[in-house]
């Protein structure tokens, strides 16, 4: 007679496989045909990448702010920063914030119209150059005003890829720049997340993880 699974271990099982596809690191450059990934890939903790001597590749971590570039040999991916073996790797700590994936997911559920906040009060996420990344579907309308002062809005659409549901747009490459200190919202139809950007924040195509406005699909 067949014994019922405990209900904790079935639990377990049935998750794991969601667990283990959480992506940890987002790759910002890659440059070698034997690599197998592309700019914007996710990738999760566990994956093995093996790179050609001359390859190169830039992973920037999402938990940890770490960005790599390695060049060449074994990249078992971590949590926080990848175990590499028989190749070079070089560690920048860069600005981000860390978990930003899960900010965006909670702040980009709204639904149509304004976001209500208490006086005083600034969005959660924090964007570290002045011209963000932006992660969507392709060729969906993108609106970004800013709220602490009047008159300034930047419009753009982000391009289709074929093949490729998700499409990214950085700011930077169509002279889109927003103001250091300064408070948006980014809106794709209902969808909205809701940022500030650190006066500090920094011109050009800086680290996209600093940058990346991601907005999940439709539901």
């Amino acid at each position: 007679m067949t014994q019922m699974m405990p209900l904790t271990l079935a639990v377990l099982l049935f998750a794991a496989p969601c667990f283990a596809q959480t992506p940890v690191a987002l790759v910002e450059d890659v440059r070698g045909n034997s690599v197998g990934l592309e700019f914007m890939d996710y990738v999760a903790s566990g994956k093995v990448i093996r790179l050609r001597p001359n390859d190169m590749l830039v992973l920037s971590y999402l938990n940890s702010c770490w960005s790599e570039r390695i060049v060449g040999g074994t990249v078992t991916i971590g949590l926080e920063q990848s175990e590499v073996q028989g190749g070079k790797v070089t560690r920048t700590k860069v600005a981000c914030n860390a978990a930003q994936f899960d900010l965006n997911s909670k702040q980009s559920i709204q639904s149509a119209g304004t976001v209500f906040r208490g006086a005083g009060e600034v969005p959660s996420l924090t964007l570290y150059g002045l011209s963000p990344v932006v992660e969507a579907a392709g060729g969906t309308a993108l609106l970004i005003v800013r709220l602490d002062r009047a008159n300034e809005y930047h419009v753009a659409t982000l391009p289709k890829k074929k093949g490729r549901p998700r499409s990214v747009l950085d700011l930077a490459t169509v002279n889109k720049v927003l103001t250091p200190g300064g408070t948006y919202r980014a809106s794709i139809g209902s969808r909205q997340i809701e940022f500030k950007v650190s006066p500090n924040a920094k011109p050009g195509r800086t680290s996209v993880i600093g940058r990346l406005l991601r907005f999940p699909p439709a539901s």
